[in-house]
């Protein structure tokens, strides 16, 4: 969106580097992480910062906690811990378990009566 700004949060930065370039990381507190993350969290359910999610970037599990939060764009972004490699944000978390399997003999993109 042209014009938009998201405003800084009020803790420091550090960069961090990734495959499209360095971006601003935020070093949140630990007595922090869980405001911000409900505040920065976009959809419902909220998930529990003990829970386990999947990036579908790396498909690799990793635990809510985790989550790291940068300021790129002029925006705060709530993002995975694998971001750095991958770019994986909040919109590429699955749980675990809602992995969608595609039958090989359909045409790409087409699914199951049953998966529908």
């Amino acid at each position: 969106m042209e014009g938009y700004s998201d405003e800084r949060l009020p803790y420091p930065t550090h960069p961090l580097q990734t495959s499209g370039g360095a971006v601003e990381e935020y070093v949140i507190p630990a007595g922090e992480r869980e405001t911000v993350f409900r505040m920065l969290y976009p959809f419902l359910p909220v998930p529990s910062l003990d829970d386990e999610m999947l990036d579908i970037h790396e498909d690799l599990p990793f635990t809510v906690r985790d989550f790291k939060v940068i300021r790129d764009c002029g925006m705060n972004m709530l993002v995975s811990p694998f971001f750095a490699r991958s770019g994986g944000t909040v919109i590429d978390w699955w749980p675990p378990d809602s992995c969608v399997e595609f039958d090989e003999d359909l045409p790409e993109g087409e699914m199951d009566e049953e998966e529908e």
